[in-house]
């Protein structure tokens, strides 16, 4: 982690998922990434993405490589978390439907699949709060969509419907697009922030 004024590094769970694709929008932000799939990985990292992918899948593979509980503890003291797609799917304390326990530790309610299967994919523009410099626009693809948020939870982004695509609790950080798959990069930057400021809380 950082230490002695080094910037912060930030993980991509690197699991399942378009990871690969973080790590990417990361480098173009000019971020410094690293692919977490031990608990020594874990470790050392100062924040960490979450990707898309196969929410059923990612969970599963989060017990067998025994990442669960020490993610948690990692997020209980106080490391910043992105989840985006499956991976805000993963950060809700209910999910109906999923056959392995999320991490449960952002008090938001999610629905998997609220669009409709693979083609019904879909992109829109969002006015996303906090991000300067107009509309963002979002891909969805197989996406969840944010049913319930609890009293300590911000809405960032809603559709033109009003249904809750992107929310954030402290820092917890969860988005039913993929930021990763366009160029633009706020989101990114975004969370790199949050990490940031996480690490300068720390080392005070």
């Amino acid at each position: 982690m950082t230490a002695g004024g080094t910037r912060p590094l930030i993980g991509v769970l690197a699991l399942q998922g378009d990871f690969r694709e973080h790590e990417a929008a990361l480098a173009a932000c000019g971020t410094a990434s690293a692919e977490v799939r031990t608990r020594a990985q874990l470790e050392a990292v100062d924040g960490l993405i979450i990707p898309g992918g196969e929410s059923t899948t990612i969970a599963r593979l989060l017990l067998a490589y025994e990442l669960m509980e020490p993610l948690r503890e990692r997020i209980h003291a106080g490391m910043p978390i992105w989840g985006t797609c499956a991976g805000a799917i993963l950060l809700a304390n209910d999910v109906p439907g999923l056959d392995r326990p999320p991490l449960g530790v952002m008090d938001i309610s999610v629905a998997r699949n609220a669009f409709g299967r693979q083609i019904d994919s879909f992109e829109a523009d969002l006015d996303v709060s906090g991000l300067e410099g107009g509309p963002m626009h979002a891909v969805f693809i197989r996406a969840p969509v944010i049913t319930r948020v609890g009293p300590g939870v911000d809405v960032l982004a809603r559709l033109s419907d009003g249904r809750v695509v992107a929310a954030r609790e402290g820092r917890l950080l969860a988005t039913s697009f993929h930021p990763e798959l366009t160029q633009d990069g706020r989101m990114h930057l975004l969370f790199a922030a949050m990490v940031a400021d996480a690490a300068r809380t720390e080392a005070a």
